[in-house]
């Protein structure tokens, strides 16, 4: 998780949690990720944006997609007729797994983050999934 997203402190958690719906992803009793939905809810632009974070032994097992699934049918239930997220350009892992999931690659956010402590900016991967192309 620090390779994409950086070190995270127990205050740093707190306001990420703050900000928007998180859930945790729990294996074999201990959390090993976390979920984080952005639901815009205007009717004109309803959709969801979704962050994900896995611990490393969690790599590789499928934990990821599955959680991604559950929460896209449960917004696909609650109207939300798209679903935007958006790798690390360069983290081929998960786009690999994303597209598995019907994602598509819309465009390149240029210089889009950084991760804590360090100057380079990174281009990040927007990728889209609208409810009808979904099959999960």
């Amino acid at each position: 998780m620090a390779r994409w997203w950086g070190r995270y402190d127990a205050d740093k958690v707190r306001r990420d949690l703050a900000e928007s719906p998180c859930f945790a992803i729990v294996i074999d009793g201990a959390v090993q990720g976390w979920l984080q939905v952005y639901e815009e809810t205007d009717r004109e632009y309803r959709h969801v944006a979704l962050d994900i974070a896995l611990a490393t032994e969690a790599h590789g097992h499928g934990y990821g997609p599955e959680a991604l699934r559950l929460a896209i049918r449960h917004y696909i239930e609650r109207g939300h007729h798209r679903f935007s997220i958006d790798p690390a350009r360069h983290n081929e892992r998960a786009i690999r797994a994303y597209s598995k999931l019907g994602f598509k690659p819309v465009g390149v956010l240029r210089d889009y983050e950084r991760l804590d402590g360090q100057d380079a900016w990174h281009d990040s991967l927007l990728m889209d999934l609208l409810a009808g192309e979904f099959e999960g």
